[in-house]
C-alpha cells in the first residue's frame, strides 16, 4: 500500500485546491448583479444579433465526435511508435487490427455521409 501513498497525495492535493477555488470564487468574487448590462448576451464584446434559442446542426456534434475518436487514434499510435522494435510482429499485428477497425469505421461514417456539409 506503500507504494500507492504518492498517488493518494497527489489525488488529495488535487482535491483540496480545486476546493480552495471554488470556495474562493464564491465567497471573494464580486457579487455585483444589479447592472442589466452584464446579464446580456454578447458575441466578442458587441451585442448579439442572433437569435437566443439558435440551434447547432447535429452535424457541427457528429464531426466533433468523429474528430476526437480519430485524435485517440492518434494518441494510441504515439506510444506504439516508440515501443515498434521492442513489440515485434504481435504488436505490428495488434496494431494492423486497431487500424482495420478504424478504418471500417471510417468507410461506414463516409458512406452514411455524415462528412459531407452541403446536405
Amino acid at each position: 500500500m506503500i507504494a500507492y501513498a504518492p498517488m493518494f497525495i497527489l489525488f488529495a492535493l488535487a482535491a483540496v485546491i480545486a476546493v480552495a477555488f471554488f470556495v474562493g470564487a464564491t465567497y471573494l468574487g464580486p457579487k455585483n448583479q444589479g447592472q442589466a448590462e452584464h446579464n446580456l448576451p454578447f458575441e466578442c464584446g458587441s451585442e448579439s444579433s442572433g437569435g437566443r434559442q439558435f440551434r447547432l446542426s447535429v452535424k457541427f456534434y457528429l464531426t466533433a465526435l468523429l474528430f476526437v475518436v480519430f485524435d485517440i487514434e492518434a494518441v494510441f499510435l504515439y506510444p506504439w511508435g516508440v515501443k515498434f522494435r521492442s513489440l515485434g510482429w504481435l504488436g505490428l499485428i495488434e496494431m494492423l487490427g486497431f487500424l482495420a477497425v478504424l478504418i471500417v469505421g471510417l468507410v461506414y461514417v463516409w458512406k452514411k455521409g455524415a462528412l459531407e456539409w452541403e446536405t
